[in-house]
């Protein structure tokens, strides 16, 4: 044991020492290749000291990290009981309050039921009428074929009374989200003052993952069909605000200088002159409303325990009944995508379906369907009712049995892919290259040797990052492949928050720095960094997958329409499929583990950089990319040097939006073994333990925010 450790420190010091004699080298050659005029010396200095000096103390800690355990380890008796206090705080405000909202949950609990028995009531043949009939005043008759077969679709799959319980949640969230968005909307728009702290919430809504408040909903409201509403209607809000803010900032200064002109009190120029203008906008938030709401009919199904395809979804996983899950999984996917067709297309000012029905016929043909609807009851009741079962239920089990058949014939070669994925990518990048290199696991022991060749490749890689890019691009490859050494799991902390601190700093100034380091330190107080190294290795890996493979499909795309054409109803499917439904192929075919996890973050975050990288690179200026062309650059140099660098913007948000699709994984991913932050959700949920639940979703919140801050303040500086 003491042999190890010694060599281990050995190689540690050794890596140092080796490492930082090249970086002396590289920043050298940094400034005698560059440069640059002396403003820009001016500007550069400050920031490459404070990286030297960050880089200098990374370098202290990694040296002292065996002589001062607690520099990885943070002592469990330097913990703040934040969990605990929180549980007795919330342990007092749920025996006062309680009765205040058992008794909104009585009250929603009636239109709720109200809705579903009207949806239940409704003979099927007159449901798809009436939608293929909305559809087509919303965009026109091929959105009205589209509904007739989802609907079709969904009877043949015997989930007609489990799809008309989540249109019946859902149709009830949405107006209560809508409401308390629009509201919340308006009072950011008056009051300024207001605008911080309703953003600030905005942001916790969006980044905390939900299993994190359902623990107190259940204490307050109780179980059943309710919670998971209330649970929906919190989800749905924060799209609603936002564009509802977006909306009423965009009417024209003008427009309303000429309403108060024209005599119009505050009340008239608000609901006569600015609504009006901003509906467009307000109406975009509906639509993101719902499909915010639908995305949460699983989650809500599991505090909801109802007969929708929610629980359906998750019965078949229990089941290990992978047919049937996806086969529910694609009812709400394609619910969620008609949904989302109807309300898009009433939210455009000039949708294509527009001429096909006018509002007037719409309303007559609803009315005649009502009509219909009761003669169907009175004299056809055989066809009122939906078709029992499913009429794919043999074919379902015929899919069962093949795929189970083709796990366990090929066992022994999915269990090589998984392994070769975890002990050559994932472990490395968990535990370091020195933790991976034993014998037991690549067949060999780090010596000074090899730690002096990856020293010496490092050091030659920062050398080309900083002659061929800058020497910020230096810095990155040096701090990547220190942790790629150490791994994030062995990385010290304060080395760890004092780089994060410094990326912040130089992307967005001290605010950013100041809220990412109290960030982390909050964290790291609450005894949480164990499993925030955990979730940062898991979705560092995730995204860099996502990047490299999504951008690849996104430049194709941006270049042949074919290929958009085909990806862009895949995009939609991952788009609106559940969460929980990524997990299926992925314990399909390699059960419980970390590479479970990562298959399912990677199929839920991968749209969002196929999406903006096809969308900046085909929306860069015209008349650059003439240009270019007519100075004779080569596809291959239009898209490298004229195109990617004018999408970067577009390209940066999608990695922002990426990030946080993987953070908001976590803790479903938490439900196939992984010990992160996500986890940590997921058992406070099974314990009811309010404190740790929130704790934990905060923790999962501060990091995507911070993110999000470092990513925006970087894209603004890069525009400037």
């Amino acid at each position: 044991m003491g042999v190890g450790r010694e060599s281990r420190a050995a190689s540690t010091a050794t890596f140092v020492r080796r490492s930082y004699v090249f970086i002396d080298g590289a920043f050298a050659m940094t400034t005698a290749t560059l440069n640059p005029p002396a403003r820009a010396d001016i500007q550069l200095a400050p920031s490459l000291a404070l990286w030297l000096a960050l880089l200098a103390f990374t370098a202290v800690c990694l040296a002292l990290r065996d002589a001062l355990p607690w520099l990885v380890t943070y002592p469990k008796d330097w913990v703040l009981p934040a969990a605990t206090w929180i549980n007795v705080a919330a342990d007092a405000f749920v025996a006062l309050f309680r009765p205040v909202f058992r008794a909104i949950s009585a009250g929603l609990d009636m239109p709720m039921r109200a809705i579903q028995v009207v949806l239940q009531w409704l003979p099927w043949p007159v449901v798809m009428v009436a939608m293929a009939a909305i559809s087509l005043r919303a965009s026109g008759p091929k959105l009205a074929v589209f509904a007739l077969i989802t609907l079709v679709y969904v009877l043949g799959t015997g989930y007609w009374r489990h799809s008309m319980n989540t249109l019946a949640l859902v149709l009830l969230a949405v107006p209560v989200s809508v409401t308390i968005g629009f509201a919340l909307g308006v009072i950011a728009h008056r009051l300024p003052r207001a605008r911080g702290g309703i953003n600030a919430c905005l942001d916790l809504m969006q980044t905390v993952p939900a299993f994190a408040y359902l623990i107190p909903l259940l204490l307050l409201f109780g179980f059943g069909p309710v919670v998971g509403l209330i649970a929906s209607a919190i989800y749905a809000v924060p799209p609603m605000v936002r564009n509802t803010m977006l909306g009423l900032e965009m009417v024209p200064e003008p427009l309303k200088e000429a309403g108060l002109t024209s005599g119009c009190t505050k009340r008239q120029l608000f609901w006569l002159v600015e609504v009006p203008q901003a509906l467009p906008q307000i109406l975009v938030g509906i639509n993101q409303t719902t499909m915010a709401a639908f995305s949460m009919v699983i989650v809500a199904a599991i505090i909801g325990g109802f007969e929708d395809v929610g629980w359906e979804v998750l019965s078949s996983m229990r089941k290990a009944q992978f047919g049937q899950s996806l086969l529910s999984g694609g009812v709400i996917a394609l619910l969620a995508i008609l949904i989302d067709r109807i309300t898009l297309g009433f939210a455009q000012e000039h949708s294509p379906g527009r001429g096909w029905i006018s509002l007037r016929g719409l309303a007559g043909g609803l009315a005649g369907c009502l009509l219909a609807a009761l003669a169907l009851r009175q004299f056809m009741p055989e066809l009122s009712n939906p078709v029992p079962g499913s009429l794919w239920l043999p074919q379902l089990n015929a899919v069962n049995q093949v795929l189970l058949n083709f796990v366990r014939d090929h066992a022994d070669t999915l269990e090589g892919i998984k392994d070769t994925a975890f002990y050559c990518l994932m472990l490395p990048l968990k535990v370091g290259i020195v933790g991976s290199a034993t014998p037991a696991i690549w067949g060999f022991t780090l010596g000074p040797v090899l730690t002096a060749a990856y020293a010496l490749l490092i050091a030659a890689l920062t050398a080309l990052a900083t002659s061929r890019a800058s020497w910020a691009a230096g810095v990155a490859v040096i701090v990547g492949g220190i942790i790629l050494f150490f791994g994030f799991t062995g990385f010290p902390w304060p080395a760890m928050i004092a780089l994060a601190g410094g990326l912040a700093w130089c992307a967005g100034g001290r605010p950013v720095a100041i809220f990412a380091v109290l960030s982390l330190l909050f964290i790291l107080l609450t005894g949480l960094w164990p499993f925030l190294m955990q979730s940062a290795y898991l979705c560092a890996l995730a995204v860099a997958l996502c990047l490299l493979i999504g951008g690849g499909l996104g430049i194709w795309a941006s270049q042949n329409d074919r290929v958009s054409a085909v990806l862009r109803p895949i995009n939609d499917t991952l788009q609106t499929m559940p969460q929980f439904v990524f997990l299926i192929p992925a314990l399909m075919f390699f059960k419980v583990g970390d590479f479970t996890a990562l298959i399912a973050v990677m199929l839920y975050a991968i749209v969002p950089p196929i999406r903006y990288v096809e969308h900046g690179l085909r929306n860069v200026r015209a008349d650059v990319v003439e240009a270019a062309r007519q100075m004779g650059s080569t596809p291959s140099q239009l898209l490298w040097q004229v195109k990617l660098p004018m999408a970067l913007p577009v390209i940066m948000l999608g990695l922002n939006q990426t990030i946080n699709a993987g953070l908001s994984m976590l803790a479903i991913a938490a439900m196939v073994g992984t010990r992160d932050l996500g986890q940590q959700v997921y058992v406070a949920l099974g314990k009811a333990d309010t404190g740790l639940g929130l704790i934990a979703g905060l923790a999962i919140a501060l990091v995507a925010m911070m993110s999000d801050r470092i990513i925006q303040a970087w894209s603004k500086q890069q525009a400037a």
